[in-house]
């Protein structure tokens, strides 16, 4: 009887240690990713996200959206974040010369082009010289300072030489998004965007593209951020980004892959 009893006990203690650690697992806390990326991004970084943390159930990603270089002013501030994602690498390079990324994790992500753009209903807009005209009073740019975006803009128009007759027609928005909802709104008579912003909006319509030796390649580099405490996890996202399930999205959503 009291090896029956023995015997019990010893069940019971490991059924309920089994049952501990079950639960333990059970409610073990995700580990989170902090991610800053440039506004540009969201549509084809909202989806990558969903498909990551699906396949990858203890990760939990946050995304911060912005200009890219508000970003990188929030990473050199001490920002927590653990991976940037820019859509220039002028911000990165800035970075990376005050020591704030893994130099050996950066990559070139992907390409972008640059594109005017006016209201669906627009139809006397149809170049760039037209800009320069009576036909266009305001001009929705991205703020050079800190909106790769507005960096680019001011390339073309200083190529086409038109920079001074342009800006002042030009408002400024704080990103790419705000830039392109102007335009939407008829809020601006045009605008200048990425051809990937363009390419999810149904209000406006795209009615040329810079041409590429007039600004410099619109590419986006990322890397982990050397204060990151989640290295491992940051630089496992960093390889399923250039994975062939991140690329078919970043493509379908305009982007170009295999930067090299």
């Amino acid at each position: 009887m009291k090896r029956l009893f023995k015997l019990t006990s010893l069940f019971l203690v490991t059924a309920s240690f089994s049952m501990f650690l079950g639960c333990t697992k059970q409610q073990a806390k995700p580990e989170t990713l902090s991610i800053s990326a440039a506004a540009s991004l969201k549509e084809s970084l909202d989806e990558v996200k969903k498909i990551y943390t699906d396949e990858n159930t203890n990760v939990k990603l946050t995304i911060n959206y912005g200009s890219s270089g508000t970003l990188q002013q929030q990473i050199e501030q001490g920002a927590d974040v653990d991976i940037f994602i820019s859509a220039a690498t002028k911000q990165m390079d800035v970075l990376q010369s005050k020591d704030l990324i893994n130099k050996e994790s950066k990559i070139n992500l992907l390409l972008n082009d640059i594109v005017l753009v006016v209201p669906k209903d627009n139809a006397t807009i149809k170049c760039f010289d037209d800009l320069t005209t009576d036909k266009a009073k305001k001009i929705a740019l991205g703020e050079p300072k800190s909106v790769p975006a507005g960096q680019y803009a001011e390339q073309v128009f200083t190529k086409l030489g038109v920079v001074d007759k342009i800006k002042a027609k030009a408002v400024y928005g704080k990103d790419v998004k705000e830039v392109l909802t102007w335009v939407e709104t008829g809020n601006a008579d045009a605008g200048i965007v990425y051809s990937t912003d363009a390419k999810v909006s149904t209000k406006i319509q795209v009615v040329a593209t810079a041409p590429a030796d007039s600004h410099d390649p619109v590419v986006y580099p990322t890397a982990v951020i050397k204060s990151s405490k989640n290295n491992g996890a940051a630089n496992k996202f960093m390889k399923f980004l250039t994975s062939d399930k991140a690329k078919s999205v970043f493509e379908k959503c305009g982007f170009k892959t295999g930067i090299k």
